[in-house]
């Protein structure tokens, strides 16, 4: 069985990186952890969940006005997710996490 060359809260962090969450999710030994796989599970939902959101928020003249507000509250959440996944915390969010901590 071949050693993990990072460790795994610094590729449970680089799952947040869209494709790598898909590498992580294909390549030994990482497909074979389950925080690993959390961790990319839920960076795949999360980045789908702000596609279809960014989506609606194009509608004109309410959309333009909250479109500051998704932005910046999916960079918060990104950037929290990421400190979480490196201190080795499988920190779930409403939804998305629950989905992704059943298939890990």
């Amino acid at each position: 069985m071949a050693q993990p060359s990072i460790s795994q809260n610094l590729a449970g962090m680089l799952c947040y990186i869209f494709f790598a969450a898909i590498i992580f999710l294909l390549v030994e030994p990482y497909s074979r952890n389950r925080f690993i796989r959390f961790h990319a599970f839920q960076s795949i939902l999360f980045t789908i969940a702000w596609v279809v959101l960014h989506g609606v928020v194009v509608i004109p003249y309410l959309g333009w006005a909250l479109w500051p507000v998704v932005e910046l509250a999916f960079l918060i959440s990104w950037i929290v997710l990421l400190i979480k996944a490196y201190q080795g915390v499988m920190f779930k969010l409403p939804v998305i996490g629950e989905f992704a901590e059943q298939h890990a």
